[in-house]
């Protein structure tokens, strides 16, 4: 399968709209934070497409395992980790996000409460929020 790029909103207004909800669902993901999770829900909410949950997960389960997106944190309303054998087991996705200090409730299902993201959430940071700790430190090395 060939993976849509677009570099302008001009490209992205050619492509069929399946296409463009592929893209905006594709680009949402890549913006999550680590630590975070957000479900399939709250980015089809965020991408302007109420109550299209299951095609968000659609989009994501039609990715190819080599993707370098952060699919593992995108979980279902509840927390639980619906996505869990898209890496051969539920164990997987539940290390990667352990890894991340995500905290858990229950065996297969985060404490989405604790670790929520709202895309929303990055237009209200100001530009010292948005700056990468390694950028922070390498700007002080010269002091």
């Amino acid at each position: 399968m060939a993976r849509l790029r677009f570099d302008s909103d001009e490209e992205l207004d050619k492509v069929s709209a399946s296409a463009r909800f592929a893209v905006q669902v594709r680009k949402t993901v890549a913006r999550i934070p680590w630590g975070r999770v957000i479900s399939y829900g709250d980015i089809a909410l965020a991408i302007g497409a109420p109550r299209n949950a299951r095609r968000v997960g659609w989009v994501l389960n039609a990715l190819p395992s080599d993707n370098n997106l952060p699919c593992h944190r995108v979980v279902n309303r509840d927390g639980y980790l619906s996505g869990g054998w898209k890496w051969g087991h539920p164990d997987v996705m539940k290390n990667l996000l352990l890894d991340e200090n995500v905290p858990f409730k229950g065996e297969y299902t985060v404490d989405i409460e604790k670790c929520r993201w709202f895309p929303e959430e990055e237009d209200d940071l100001t530009s010292a929020d948005k700056m990468d700790d390694f950028d922070l430190i390498s700007s002080r090395e010269g002091d």
